[in-house]
C-alpha cells in the first residue's frame, strides 16, 4: 500500500475562536485565540518567535498575520487582527464571534534567532500593533522553563497614544516582574496618562540599553524601524546584531505570487525576519 499523500500546503486547518480580546480604545484591533478542531493538527503545529500564518475565512479570502503567542503556549494559537476600512478578511474576522470557525495554515518564513541568542542580553523595541511577534518572543524568553537561558532583557515599546496601547494587563505585569527593563510611551498622551511621551526612537536613545553582548530585536511601523537603526548603531549596535522583521510585505507564504520580493529575496521564505547587514544589501525603500 503507497502512502498517504501529504497534506496541500494550500489547505487551512480548522480552527475554532476560542476568546476574543478588544485591545484598543478605538475596538479596531482584537486578538483572537484559536483552538484547534482536530487533535491531529494541534500535535503538529509547531511555530517560532517571529513566523506569521494564514488565516482564511471561507468565501472571503486570507490574510497573513503575525503569531502572537509563544512557541511554549501550548493548545491554542494568538494573531491580534487590525480590522482595515478596505479589508474584507480583517472586517470578516472582526464580525466573528466566539465559538465560530476559520481556517488556518502555516506557520510560515523564518524566526528571530532565539537558539543564537541564548547567554546574550536581548533588548526588543516595538511599535504599533506591529508588536505582535515581539509579544510572543517576551512571553517565550521570560517562561521559567527556559528564562536561565538569557541575559537581562529591556523593552522599549510605544504607541500613538494611550488607547492604542496593547496587550495592557500584560504590560502591567511586565513591570512589575525583576529581570526585565520595560520602558512603554506614546507619542502623545492624554489626560489621565502619566507615563512616558516621545516617539520610540527618542526613548530608545534616553534609556541607551548597552550593546555589549547584546541584540536588539524591532518590529513596528516602517518609519518607525528606519529612525531606529541610527540610534542603535550610535549605540554600538552592530548591523548583524539588529534583527528586524519585513512582515508587512507578507502575502501567500509560499513564495508562488511574487509580490513580497525586495531585491532577490521573498520575503514569506527568505523573511520575514532580516538582520540590519542582510537588508543593507537590499533596494532602497524597505522601510
Amino acid at each position: 500500500m503507497s502512502a498517504a499523500p501529504a497534506a496541500s500546503p494550500y489547505l487551512p486547518m480548522p480552527v475554532t475562536i476560542d476568546r476574543i480580546t478588544v485591545e484598543n480604545t478605538a475596538c479596531d484591533l482584537r486578538t483572537f485565540r484559536l483552538a484547534f478542531c482536530n487533535k491531529t493538527d494541534e500535535k503538529g503545529w509547531t511555530h517560532r518567535c517571529g513566523q506569521f500564518a494564514i488565516l482564511s475565512v471561507a468565501g472571503v479570502g486570507e490574510s497573513p498575520i503575525g503569531i502572537a503567542s509563544s512557541p511554549l503556549d501550548k493548545g491554542y494559537v494568538e494573531f491580534t487582527v487590525k480590522r482595515y476600512p478596505t479589508g474584507l478578511v480583517t472586517t470578516a474576522l472582526h464580525s466573528f464571534e466566539q465559538g465560530e470557525q476559520i481556517g488556518l495554515r502555516g506557520p510560515y518564513g523564518n524566526a528571530f534567532p532565539m537558539k543564537e541568542l541564548e547567554g546574550k542580553n536581548i533588548v526588543i523595541v516595538g511599535g504599533g500593533f506591529a508588536f505582535t511577534t515581539l509579544r510572543a518572543t517576551i512571553r517565550y524568553v521570560l517562561d521559567a522553563s527556559i528564562r536561565a537561558r538569557y541575559g537581562a532583557i529591556t523593552v522599549v515599546y510605544g504607541a500613538r497614544s494611550p488607547g492604542e496601547l496593547i496587550y495592557k494587563d500584560e504590560l502591567k505585569e511586565w513591570e512589575a516582574r525583576d529581570g526585565i527593563d520595560m520602558f512603554v510611551t506614546v507619542d502623545k498622551g492624554d489626560a489621565g496618562w502619566t507615563g512616558r511621551e516621545g516617539f520610540v526612537p527618542a526613548v530608545l536613545q534616553q534609556v541607551a540599553p548597552s550593546a555589549e553582548n547584546a541584540v536588539a530585536l524591532v518590529c513596528g511601523p516602517p518609519i518607525m524601524i528606519k529612525f531606529t537603526m541610527p540610534p542603535l548603531l550610535e549605540l554600538g549596535f552592530a548591523p548583524e546584531n539588529i534583527v528586524t522583521s519585513l512582515e508587512r510585505r507578507m502575502t501567500c507564504g509560499l513564495g508562488k505570487c511574487g509580490r513580497c520580493n525586495v531585491g532577490n529575496k521573498y520575503v514569506c521564505k527568505d523573511g520575514p525576519v532580516f538582520t540590519f547587514k542582510e537588508i543593507q544589501a537590499l533596494p532602497e525603500g524597505v522601510f
